[in-house]
């Protein structure tokens, strides 16, 4: 394994993530969309906050592949397997804690379950498993995050 073929890894694995997602939204299967999400924390222009939202969404997706790598690393095993077990654990807690939690908390423009009724934020709190983004966004998201893994972990393998 190397830490080059994790990076690869990572960044094919985002663009597939990030793909997957927003085609999801193109059809109807869910209204997430992460790089807006993202980006909405640093801008309150919808056009750049999309730019900013991919380039955090892929530095994201790399700091992650480099925590795969560490994993991979310290146990001594890896391989698409393990990568899409990882990708499942990744998206249950990016799904559940990162976004449901901790966004709203430091997001500056989404509301959460203790905003006022006299606020007026930009985006909607995304609820347990990011339900308020649609029935489907809990399953759309999850395969996403299975695939991702996978990726990392079959770059980070094949590399070595």
């Amino acid at each position: 394994m190397t830490l080059w073929g994790a990076l690869a890894g990572g960044f094919i694995g985002t663009l597939v993530l990030t793909t997957a997602l927003r085609a999801a939204n193109e059809l109807g299967l869910t209204r997430v969309d992460l790089p807006f999400l993202l980006g909405t924390a640093v801008t309150r222009d919808r056009g750049r906050a999309k730019a900013w939202g991919y380039l955090m969404h892929l530095g994201a997706g790399e700091l992650f592949a480099l925590v795969y790598y560490g994993i991979f690393i310290s146990i001594d095993s890896g391989g698409w397997w393990l990568g899409a077990l990882f990708g499942l654990l990744h998206g249950i807690v990016s799904t559940t804690a990162l976004v449901n939690v901790l966004l709203p908390v430091v997001h500056p423009r989404m509301g959460s379950a203790l905003t006022a009724a006299d606020s007026s934020p930009l985006l909607e709190p995304p609820g347990f498993l990011m339900r308020n983004y649609g029935r489907g966004t809990p399953t759309v998201s999850l395969l996403a995050h299975v695939a991702y893994g996978a990726i990392v972990g079959g770059f980070a393998s094949m590399a070595g």
